[in-house]
């Protein structure tokens, strides 16, 4: 859990870095001081080794390559996902990157068939993907997303950092448009989730994962045709 002095150690200097006086906070620099300084040795990257997960990871490589990075592993994931996961991890020289899963206990118990997707999707996603991240979050006091603000409507007030659910949770790529993202992409010569190139900007598990048409929400794709826009792991920031 985050003390007090814990959480003063990563939002005092970013309130100064966002100061008028000051040029506007940079998150990539706020990703390097939480890495480096604030948080060393009690930071964690969570990433979905998704569309858009190799700038946030090669951000990180390039800090510290040592960083643990947490890969929840529901499962149900499309093999493209997979692969992702490995050739990024390789490429970057991750050394730390662990799979997060359900136990087989709690599979049996509350999954046996695999087919909760079915009737259920929150209980599916608390049970493979939330339940198992709280518990390999539990060491550290702060953990890294790749959020942005232009990936969907609920998103459109996502902050640098926020206290949440005793840690703090860090965005750096925020404010990085899809432009942006894809310049860097290219610029870096990072590699492509496979999917990321037939229609899908936005990916979960592959039950739940529906193709974009272009001009669309990118993560119109996750749990369409219901109200569901996250999996439990965020809450939908707060507008106003």
């Amino acid at each position: 859990m985050v003390r007090g002095m814990a959480a003063e150690r990563i939002v005092e200097p970013a309130a100064e870095i966002s100061a008028p006086a000051h040029p506007p906070l940079d998150g990539v620099a706020l990703l390097e001081h939480a890495i480096k300084h604030a948080f060393r040795d009690r930071i964690a990257v969570v990433s979905s080794f998704g569309a858009e997960s190799a700038i946030l990871l090669a951000l990180v490589a390039d800090i510290d390559p040592a960083t643990p990075v947490l890969f929840v592993d529901t499962g149900q994931h499309f093999p493209e996902t997979l692969a992702n996961r490995r050739r990024l991890s390789e490429a970057l020289g991750l050394r730390d990157v662990r799979d997060v899963r359900p136990t087989e206990q709690a599979l049996r118990d509350n999954d046996p068939e695999g087919q909760l997707w079915q009737f259920d999707t929150d209980a599916c996603c608390a049970l493979r993907k939330v339940a198992p991240l709280e518990q390999a979050l539990a060491p550290f006091q702060a953990w890294v997303t790749g959020r942005k603000r232009h990936q969907a409507s609920t998103r459109q007030t996502l902050p640098f950092f926020e206290l949440a659910d005793c840690r703090v949770k860090i965005n750096p790529l925020a404010d990085w448009t899809a432009e942006r993202i894809e310049a860097e992409m290219l610029r870096r010569g990072l590699p492509r989730h496979e999917l990321s190139l037939r229609g899908y900007p936005s990916i979960g598990c592959a039950v739940c994962t529906q193709r974009v048409d272009a001009g669309q929400d990118p993560r119109s794709g996750r749990w369409a045709g219901s109200t569901k826009t996250e999996c439990g792991i965020h809450k939908p920031a707060a507008k106003g």
